[in-house]
């Protein structure tokens, strides 16, 4: 959506028509929410913004037919690092050679998804926040492999859809989230020692800290296998590193399919 509505021609892939016809319709509301803001009182410059923007995407589900006469790939399917990697693999045999390949990982290695192709240095991070149209932030991540030029590409490009990039080395979590994984799950101990009440703590980070969420309300919002799963990850990569270690309570809840507001249930419930 950010991307065709500054101008670039999109073109979403995804494994079903189904899919894809709720994917743009979801844009599509999401774009009359935006011009109802942008273009407040001209709604014909702001139908005219909207057409606009929906002549600039198409939908596919062949990544590979589709790949042959692009610049830019980014990559938004699941945080598997198998999956991944078989469609980078796949879609490298495919893509030209000026090809930009970018992954929207938030927690998995980027320079190990760079090792599936044989374009390293046309190879970073473009990690943008929920709700993209919303959230200004991109984080852009170069690996040892990337080159100057993929990188200054991959800046341009997040100024250009009107974000705002920082850049971070090839770390677990980047910049936000290797801040934020550990804040929330170190909210989850003190609460798990007894220290405080989750409802305390969410009032005490809110009011105390100026965040627009408590950690417990964030935890449900991201969802808690997600959450979990990131931990997990890093567990794994750092086991004696105090900040990665895993929580019973956070594992207990998604053992019961409590993963947050999108089951209904989390650290609270929801109607």
């Amino acid at each position: 959506q950010v991307a065709a509505a500054s101008g670039h021609t999109v073109v979403l892939v995804d494994q079903s028509d189904e899919i894809l016809k709720k994917s743009t319709k979801g844009i599509e509301e999401s774009l009359k929410r935006v011009t109802k803001k942008k273009f407040a009182d001209k709604p014909e410059a702001g139908a005219e913004f909207i057409e606009k923007t929906l002549k600039n995407l198409t939908t596919s589900t062949d990544a590979v037919a589709v790949v042959h006469s692009t610049d830019l790939v980014i990559e938004a399917i699941v945080e598997n690092m198998e999956v991944k990697n078989e469609l980078f693999k796949r879609l490298d045999k495919f893509a030209p050679e000026y090809t930009i390949f970018a992954s929207n990982t938030s927690s998995l290695q980027i320079t190990e998804l760079a090792n599936s192709t044989t374009r390293q240095d046309r190879f970073g991070g473009l990690h943008f926040f929920n709700p993209v149209p919303m959230m200004k932030l991109v984080e852009v991540i170069r690996t040892p492999m990337t080159s100057q030029k993929t990188f200054e590409s991959l800046m341009d490009f997040s100024k250009a859809v009107g974000k705002s990039p920082v850049s971070c080395k090839d770390t677990p979590g980047f910049i936000v989230n290797r801040l934020l994984v550990p804040y929330m799950m170190e909210a989850v101990r003190l609460f798990e020692r007894g220290d405080a009440s989750k409802e305390d703590i969410d009032v005490a980070m809110k009011l105390g800290a100026g965040y627009p969420m408590g950690p417990f309300e964030l935890l449900d919002y991201v969802g808690l296998d997600t959450s979990k799963y990131i931990i997990d990850g890093w567990h794994s990569l750092e086991p004696n590193n105090p900040l990665f270690a895993p929580s019973p309570l956070l594992n207990k809840l998604v053992e019961e399919k409590k993963l947050g507001k999108k089951t209904g249930e989390g650290f609270y419930k929801y109607k």
